[in-house]
């Protein structure tokens, strides 16, 4: 199965040599790499370019944007800025570059796939260090694809309508997923290294936009008061709780554009209810 990944990248200088390393030692490699760098004032597209000189099938990319940061919308911009340059392939990847994956990653995605016709989307799980160890990032749930790790089929892809350009992106695409009657699957034995923890910029701005996603794919009021808690319980901030709520109702008050239709809303409540329901029974 050819595969096609692409990494979003900015100021990733740090983390993007040991990331390009574990896709170069890959038993199943990719069909092409292509790494997009985004406004980077380190050496990000410096070392991109040393990849590509050393592989012909990685490439290296440079997309001018604005310098303010905006959440969900910035890499989903840049993946699709990538997304013009892909050729043929079975499988498309958003993948950042601050992660590391064991070797047999590709592999083992591909058994995957070529095993089950209705797979959509399927990745490892996120694992950040804690001093000399390495545990599992648990901020959501396991069964969960996150958003720097993203792999999908060519037709669940399409059938999905691509990535939506916001914060949620990497949360509505897997309710569409099921929606459209896909599966999508974790495997807990492939743990990736996610070498910078989600959340070390977040900020006000980022937690409305939270609640501004959840407006966008129809949640309504009462089932975003739940996630949001959720999270707020989960990072341990009531300031997250209550911006996110204020972005909810913002986003109500300025009648955003919505990610999804009223019938893809609906399916979204209803399995989101499914999900609370079992947790409490």
């Amino acid at each position: 199965m050819r595969i096609s990944i692409i990494i979003p990248a900015h100021n990733e200088a740090a983390f993007l040599e040991e990331c390009l390393d574990s896709f170069v030692d890959q038993t199943y490699l990719p069909h092409e790499l292509i790494v997009v760098d985004d406004n980077s004032s380190d050496a990000t597209f410096a070392i991109a370019q040393d990849y590509a000189k050393r592989h012909q099938w990685i490439k290296a990319l440079k997309r001018k944007s604005t310098d303010e940061h905006i959440p969900g919308k910035k890499v989903v911009d840049t993946f699709n800025y990538g997304l013009k340059h892909v050729s043929a392939y079975d499988l498309i990847g958003k993948f950042d570059g601050d992660i590391v994956l064991p070797p047999n990653y590709f592999e083992k995605m591909v058994n995957q796939f070529q095993a089950n016709w209705k797979l959509g989307m399927c990745s490892g799980l996120l694992f950040v260090q804690n001093r000399d160890q390495w545990k599992y990032e648990d901020i959501a749930n396991k069964n969960h694809i996150r958003g720097p790790i993203k792999l999908y089929h060519k037709a669940c892809f399409q059938k999905i309508g691509g990535l939506r350009s916001g914060v949620g992106w990497d949360t509505v695409d897997t309710l569409l997923a099921r929606y459209h009657d896909f599966d999508t699957v974790t495997l807990p034995e492939l743990k990736v290294k996610h070498l910078r923890p989600t959340g070390h910029g977040y900020s006000s701005k980022n937690y409305q936009s939270k609640g501004e996603a959840m407006y966008r794919m129809r949640y309504g009021l009462l089932l975003t008061k739940i996630a949001v808690l959720k999270m707020a319980w989960q990072a341990k901030s009531p300031k997250l709780y209550l911006q996110a709520l204020w972005g909810f109702l913002k986003a109500l008050l300025q009648r955003q554009e919505k990610y999804v239709s009223k019938k893809e809303g609906k399916f979204i409540r209803t399995y989101r209810w499914k999900g609370i329901w079992s947790k409490i029974q």
